[in-house]
Order: C-alpha cells, then structure tokens, then sequence
C-alpha cells in the first residue's frame, strides 16, 4: 500500500528563474533550495535546455518552478477561470494575514481580501508569471471540520448527478458563519 508521508514539491512554470527567485523572497521570505540546469531533460532524454528552482516553503514544503527558453511564451489555460487555478500559503493566525496583506499591498501589489471562507481567512494576488498566490490561516473549529469530512462524499456523489453545488456545507456561507 501506498503510504505518502507529505507533498515534495509542487512544479510550475516561470518567465525568467531569477525574477522568480529574488520575487519570492523579496514578497514571501522563500529561499532558494536548489537549482538544476541541464540540456537534456532526463525522465524523457528530450534534448530542452531548462533552469529548474526550488523554493522553501516552509515545514519541509518545496515550491519549484522551470524556466524553459526554447519553449513558446508562457501563458495560462483561458478554459479556466483566474481564481481557479493557485498556490495556497499557510500564516500563523489573522494577525498574521492582516500584517502579510499591509507588507505587500506596501510593496506595490493588488492585493484581494480578506475573504472569508467560513473555516479559512484568505487573501490573492499574483507572481511575477501570473501565476494567483494565495495566503490563508484556519479559523475553522475541529466540529466544523469534522462535519464537512463526514457530508464530503455526500456532496461528492450529489454533485456527480447534478453538477448544482449540494447545500451540506451551505452553512459556511451564511452570515453568522461569515463574520470578519
């Protein structure tokens, strides 16, 4: 049996390695871990120069990103919508979150929220190559979330039928769920 211990890393694509690196820890106090080069890309022997980054993301958590030259510039999936498609990052509490948006919004970015989930605070914005950044710190009780893994594959298995959000976890959306 399969026993995952937790996530490596997480691989995206970057316009240029060290934009990406000195961004990240100008905005997100990330360090360079690693950096590969080869000509060669070794799972496929496909012959692509490519600079591939490693970024800690704190607790063991690797963020690492490929600038690929050869390749056609980079773009994003336009079948998806924006929001969809991000990196999630973890903060201590809500004071940490309101200081985190106050340093980038200072530094110059658009920063949206906080926006209340119910069990997590969050707030976007975006990386240099477009990609959608989230920070975000859990406010859910451990009722709260004991509840939502029990209605999980409830709302799994309504939705696969109708494709209409099931109304299990409607409460996190209410207003008296939904205080700032």
């Amino acid at each position: 049996m399969i026993d995952i211990k937790q996530m490596h890393h997480v691989a995206y694509r970057c316009n240029d390695a060290k934009e990406t690196v000195n961004w990240y820890k100008e905005h997100l106090n990330m360090e360079l871990l690693v950096a590969i080069a080869e000509d060669q890309v070794p799972s496929t022997k496909e012959p692509d120069p490519y600079m591939h980054i490693f970024l800690d993301a704190g607790m063991g958590n690797i963020l690492a990103f490929f600038e690929l030259p050869t390749k056609t510039p980079m773009g994003r999936d336009t079948n998806t919508p924006e929001w969809v498609q991000h990196i999630a990052f973890e903060v201590a509490d809500r004071a940490a979150l309101i200081a985190a948006k106050a340093e980038l919004e200072s530094k110059g970015l658009d920063v949206i929220g906080i926006t209340n989930h119910g069990i997590i605070h969050s707030i976007y914005f975006f990386d240099p190559n477009g990609h959608r950044l989230e920070l975000t710190y859990r406010s859910g009780t451990s009722e709260q979330m004991a509840e939502l893994k029990r209605v999980a594959p409830l709302m799994i298995d309504e939705w696969s039928v109708t494709k209409k959000a099931p109304k299990h976890a409607a409460w996190l959306h209410e207003q008296e769920f939904n205080q700032d």
